[in-house]
């Protein structure tokens, strides 16, 4: 018991460690991307200087940001107009349509925190259970969740993120997930402004 515990303090440390030190960033003019012989690359932050002063994770860019959003160590824009508002919706979709994988759980509160309902409603995903033919190799070529996942969000790498719901585990309705007293009412999808 004590070694199990000694090693998860050590893994504790090690991740607290990896994620204040900017070298487990790639520099820019190492990065594949930047030209290195381009003066102007000085006038650019390094991905570790502006990074790893927030939560450490293993995938993509290694910053967890939905824990850095919820720590209150960044505060995205939410509109660019004073008269927009923003709707956060606390509500889950279990996917089942996965073949020998886990269930999905499509978490609405992480991604509205971040974007408005009309960025994917009803140009990706169309407002009903099961209407959308969302399947992984569409996924993996840049539609539905790849549009944003493997872009700017964690990789399609990540499996286990999103095929999160072990089967055997999940006793309820597929789709989505209310709360005692909610229903589809609740969670209607405006119109959006042209």
């Amino acid at each position: 018991m004590i070694s199990i515990t000694l090693f998860l303090l050590l893994c504790f440390v090690s991740v607290s460690v990896l994620a204040a030190d900017p070298s487990k960033w790639q520099r820019l003019e190492d990065d594949g991307l930047h030209d290195p012989s381009n003066d102007a690359l000085d006038e650019l932050q390094q991905p570790g200087d502006a990074l790893s002063g927030l939560p450490y994770d293993y995938a993509g860019n290694r910053v967890n940001w939905i824990k850095a959003l919820q720590d209150g160590l960044i505060a995205p824009r939410t509109n660019l107009f004073p008269d927009t508002s923003i709707r956060v919706i606390d509500l889950d979709i279990i996917m089942n349509n996965t073949g020998e994988m886990h269930l999905v759980r499509f978490p609405h509160r992480q991604h509205t925190e971040w974007l408005d309902c009309n960025n994917c409603h009803n140009k990706i995903f169309i407002d009903k259970v099961d209407a959308t033919p969302v399947n992984m190799f569409s996924i993996l070529q840049g539609e539905y969740c790849g549009r944003c996942h493997g872009a700017v969000s964690f990789p399609l790498t990540e499996c286990n993120r999103c095929h999160s719901v072990p089967r055997n585990s999940f006793k309820g309705q597929f789709g989505a997930q209310y709360k005692e007293g909610e229903s589809r009412e609740d969670f209607k999808v405006e119109a959006p402004l042209e």
